[in-house]
């Protein structure tokens, strides 16, 4: 079976500054091996993509890259860095490798949050030129009044608290929050990541009212939930955290009525030596996924389901519905060019199982280690 090669719209490949982590080749070789041929890559590197100069290295850093096409986030966390965005997008050979502007509403990796004068100018300027605007959407203040309430009520550093510092409500509002500056501004606005029932009916709702609206969802979001830190301690945290089933099963309705436009990874990798450290509250956020999306999709088309002990949370999902989450899709929101013209063969009797010490990823582990999947890019 054929099928266009995937776009997976959000991934960190940590290069430059970070890349005892990850970087472009070991990154690009894991996407390849999991049928993903077009990146777009976010800007918390370090430096980060908030400058013409930075920018301009990723695309020079980009071009060894022969296999996998790899475009970029412009990132915005000061005003004077929106200067910086006009300036890549009158440059055309800039331009054609920045695939739209990153919002942080609250600090993830990199510390990137920016304040609410600019994210409003963001929307306005993005609005102005007409340019995609993804946001990381989690409320600042309501995560920092949940964190300090959970110390004070609850205490401890299990894992499972992350979930609690950062509640679905603080998603909710900032969504709400950039809807809202979306429908002021006429911002093509894409929410990243998107992890709760609540963030799905405002999309929903917004949708509805003819906004220009996307989403997507991660696959650990998808796949996984708030019952999963018993096995994956701190292999399972990431921003937006793991959330309670309810809230899983809603994305998967999401995903059947056509709310949900994309599923992405939000592949952000971190050493082991990172994730498992004393205090399991202090291990950096954020989960490899790049290469495993395509057979964990696979195996639901396949009318299975990965988890060992999870649920089917969708009665049809097909072939058809992976083409227009992870490449039609994408490539409209983000103006990526592809004509389909590149394909994969995928064998999709295939059956294995997901080992670490089999993929590419330069952190060498996954949250799925051991999932037994069907079908396999050849």
């Amino acid at each position: 079976m054929k099928i266009p090669a995937l776009i997976d719209c959000h991934v960190h490949f940590r290069e430059p500054g970070l890349t005892h982590k990850a970087d472009m080749e070991t990154e690009s070789a894991a996407a390849f091996a999991g049928g993903v041929h077009t990146v777009c890559e976010m800007p918390n590197t370090n430096p980060p993509a908030t400058s013409v100069e930075a920018f301009q290295d990723k695309v020079e850093r980009a071009k060894r890259i022969k296999n996998v096409d790899v475009r970029f986030f412009f990132g915005i966390t000061e005003l004077p860095h929106l200067e910086g965005l006009r300036a890549v997008w009158a440059d055309p050979a800039l331009r054609a490798r920045c695939c739209g502007v990153k919002i942080y509403f609250d600090h993830s990796t990199g510390n990137q949050g920016a304040s609410a004068d600019v994210i409003a100018e963001a929307f306005r300027v993005c609005g102005e030129l007409d340019i995609p605007l993804v946001a990381h959407c989690e409320d600042a203040h309501m995560n920092d009044e949940a964190k300090r309430v959970v110390t004070q009520d609850i205490g401890g550093s299990g894992v499972a608290l992350h979930s609690l510092h950062r509640p679905p409500g603080s998603e909710a509002q900032a969504i709400e929050h950039a809807i809202r500056l979306a429908r002021q501004h006429g911002t093509p606005f894409h929410v990243a990541h998107l992890s709760t029932m609540q963030g799905i009916d405002l999309v929903r709702g917004a949708k509805a009212e003819g906004l220009r609206i996307t989403c997507e969802v991660a696959p650990h979001h998808l796949f996984l939930s708030t019952q999963d830190y018993g096995t994956l301690g701190t292999l399972g945290k990431m921003n937006p955290p793991l959330r309670e089933a309810d809230h899983q099963r809603v994305l998967w309705e999401g995903i059947a009525d056509g709310t949900v436009d994309c599923i992405s990874t939000d592949h952000a990798p971190h050493t082991l030596q990172e994730k498992q450290i004393d205090n399991p509250l202090d291990a950096p956020s954020g989960v490899p996924g790049v290469e495993t999306m395509l057979p964990l999709l696979l195996t639901v088309a396949a009318g299975g389901w990965p988890h060992p002990r999870g649920e089917r949370c969708i009665e049809s999902f097909t072939i058809d519905d992976i083409v227009r989450l992870c490449f039609a899709n994408p490539n409209r929101i983000f103006r990526l060019g592809k004509d389909g013209s590149d394909v994969i063969t995928i064998d999709s009797d295939a059956q294995w199982a997901i080992t670490a010490n089999q993929l590419h990823s330069k952190c060498g582990w996954t949250p799925y280690e051991g999932w037994k999947v069907r079908g396999k890019v050849v």
